[in-house]
């Protein structure tokens, strides 16, 4: 069976909570790296809300132009209907999201 494999990109975020993705119908998240764009250390948050938040990181550091993934080695987050994934920046403009994810995988 087909799957409807999707990217998010957003670009320079910071201090400000970003949504990153909300889910549709069961929705699996693939990949999600973080890119530190500025000259200095930066730390970032990145969580789930669904009745309160969900950490996936909190307070990593990310050195001068580096970047981490946070989904490694064929592992899979399932985001259901209503689930919103944010990330957020110590630093403003400071960071680069790149989210892979599975559009509504079958049941």
């Amino acid at each position: 069976m087909a799957q409807d494999f999707r990217n998010v990109l957003k670009s320079a975020t910071g201090t400000v909570v970003v949504p990153v993705l909300v889910a549709g119908d069961y929705d699996a998240l693939i990949g999600i790296r973080c890119c530190n764009i500025v000259a200095t250390t930066i730390l970032v948050d990145v969580y789930i809300t669904n009745s309160g938040n969900k950490y996936i990181a909190k307070n990593v550091s990310i050195p001068p132009n580096s970047a981490i993934e946070l989904i490694q080695g064929g592992a899979k987050i399932v985001m259901k209907l209503g689930d919103v994934l944010y990330a957020k920046s110590d630093t403003a403009s400071s960071l680069d999201i790149v989210t892979s994810y599975i559009n509504q995988i079958s049941s």
